[in-house]
């Protein structure tokens, strides 16, 4: 063990290792924290997104907040660069703790409260500022180690820093979302963080801590951990009460696949709720009300060979097959993981009538607009059952360009039905889809059924809780050349809730809320987003 002497300032530091290797240290300790700080910042846009919605807007949120933070933590940091040792420990540690807990606490807001954004936002600020005190202290520390002029220190500093931030962003979707989730591993990011922070601090910079400081940074950093590791030990009870406040008691099937958070609830013979990250996606209450809408004007005219775009729930394509003339149907459905629980759960595959497994059916596993570039197949119907345009995953799937490419995949005469939201509520993104369909070379036909009971495709906002629940679908049909008058097909099979004379109905409704003058949405330059 050496002792080596520099000065900084008039200072003198006496370190138990030498320059090159404490350098070496402080660098490692920058590339931790970096790494760090970027999973907390991703693991808030990500969360956010899946609780709130609108990835864009969170993630424009959780960026411009946290480095606005940032400078504020930079400019605070200068009062502590006297104690910059205590001060980058104790900083090092409240950000374990806050980066740590914040999916958490994040979630219970979601769960508890209903409402996560002020909880985004609050926790962006103190990211931000705690990580932009790193930086002016990590510069003291590194000068005090080993002799530099700052340009080098403020060089290597970065350069640990961004290579840091580039294993921590690539480490959170490849290594720590899939092994161990968000709640889980953002606690272990925090543990980390805390562990590389103290370490740094007590043993490179011991001769820097006082009795009383160094007493302090280990019941600090010793209880952060204990906090985090305690948390984790508890995170399973901690989802499934959340879980339980969300979705109610009787929650049967939870599943977290690639794609998405599936939730099925009710019992195997009673009331079915399907759940999509959240987004309430079919009720058994009202679902045959939205498929028949959805499908059936559809059907009306030749429909030998079929497509349907999402749907892996086998609803839509459950509508198709009570035609005994339809000859093939493609389901072309994201998440593989639907498809099997549409195939295999005792209630709902009993919903859909067990379309999943009709000989004329076969499934495809990708994203639709993809597919659709590639295929060369035409289909006399095309029924586009995907998640509404406001979730900006799928705003694509309802851009001009991607009803270009389901023109071009129509027969002649052939027809497109597509969900696009509710006129009532939300006016802007309904008229946004037709607009877009006609840009896409389609003529349109647009109509609107009341009578929803529930949420069901209610699109980004959570339904369980939430008041005002919209009372009415919108759907438009359309074609390359003509669509005709709204009706169902003379061979059409008894429905429950849909004929001509309510279809008649439905097509003047939505013409008396019609938007004139609606641009429509393209790839680079989406439009959904409804007036707050």
């Amino acid at each position: 063990m050496i002792d080596h002497q520099v000065s900084l300032r008039g200072s003198t530091t006496r370190l138990p290792v030498r320059p090159r290797t404490g350098r070496l240290l402080v660098l490692a300790a920058v590339f931790i924290c970096a790494a760090c700080g970027l999973v907390y910042e991703l693991e808030l846009v990500a969360l956010a997104s899946y609780l709130i919605g609108d990835s864009v807007t969170q993630a424009s949120v959780v960026l411009s907040v946290m480095v606005f933070a940032m400078g504020i933590g930079s400019l605070l940091a200068k009062r502590l660069r006297s104690r910059a040792a205590v001060g980058f420990g104790l900083i090092e540690a409240a950000l374990a703790l806050v980066g740590g807990a914040s999916a958490l606490v994040l979630y219970a807001s979601f769960a508890w409260l209903g409402e996560s954004r002020c909880a985004l936002v609050g926790f962006s600020l103190a990211i931000g500022v705690l990580i932009g005190a790193e930086i002016p202290l990590l510069m003291t520390l590194i000068q005090r180690v080993d002799r530099q002029d700052a340009g080098g220190a403020v060089a290597d500093l970065f350069a640990a820093d961004y290579v840091g931030a580039l294993v921590g962003g690539l480490a959170f979707p490849f290594l720590l979302l899939p092994m161990m989730g968000q709640l889980s591993g953002a606690l272990f990011t925090g543990a980390v963080n805390a562990a590389a922070g103290g370490a740094l601090v007590l043993w490179v910079f011991r001769r820097d801590l006082g009795t009383g400081s160094r007493r302090l940074l280990i019941v600090v950093n010793v209880t952060v951990i204990a906090l985090l590791a305690t948390a984790s030990v508890l995170v399973d009870d901690f989802e499934r009460a959340a879980r339980r406040a969300v979705y109610g008691a009787d929650v049967r099937v939870a599943l977290r696949t690639e794609v998405q958070e599936v939730v099925l609830t009710g019992a195997v013979r009673g009331p079915l709720g399907l759940y999509v990250d959240g987004r309430l996606r079919v009720s058994s209450r009202d679902e045959h009300r939205y498929h028949e809408a959805l499908v059936h004007p559809a059907m009306k005219g030749t429909h030998r060979r079929v497509l349907v775009l999402g749907g892996g729930d086998g609803l839509a394509a459950r509508e198709v097959l009570r035609y005994p003339d339809v000859e093939s149907v493609v389901v072309v459905e994201l998440d593989p993981e639907v498809a099997r629980l549409a195939r295999t759960d005792p209630a709902l595959s009993g919903l859909n009538g067990h379309a999943l497994d009709d000989p004329r059916l076969t499934t495809a596993t990708g994203d639709a607009f993809t597919w659709l570039r590639d295929t060369r197949d035409r289909y006399d119907v095309v029924i586009s059952d995907l998640p509404d345009p406001g979730i900006t995953a799928s705003t694509k799937l309802y851009s001009a360009e991607f009803y270009g490419l389901v023109a071009r995949s129509l027969t002649p005469g052939g027809r497109l039905a597509v969900h696009a939201g509710t006129p009532d509520s939300g006016p802007t993104t309904f008229w946004t889809v037709e607009a877009s369909m006609r840009a896409g070379g389609m003529v349109t036909r647009p109509y609107r059924i009341e009578g929803r009971l529930t949420g069901f495709a209610a699109g980004p906002d959570r339904s369980p809780g939430t008041s005002g629940v919209p009372h009415d679908w919108g759907f438009v049909l359309a074609a390359a050349h003509g669509v005709g008058r709204l009706g169902t097909d003379p061979g059409a099979p008894a429905l429950r809730s849909l004929g001509d004379r309510e279809l008649a109905v439905a097509g003047r409704s939505a013409e008396r809320l019609r938007r004139r003058e609606v641009l429509p949405s393209t790839l680079v330059h989406p439009r959904y987003r409804e007036p707050r």
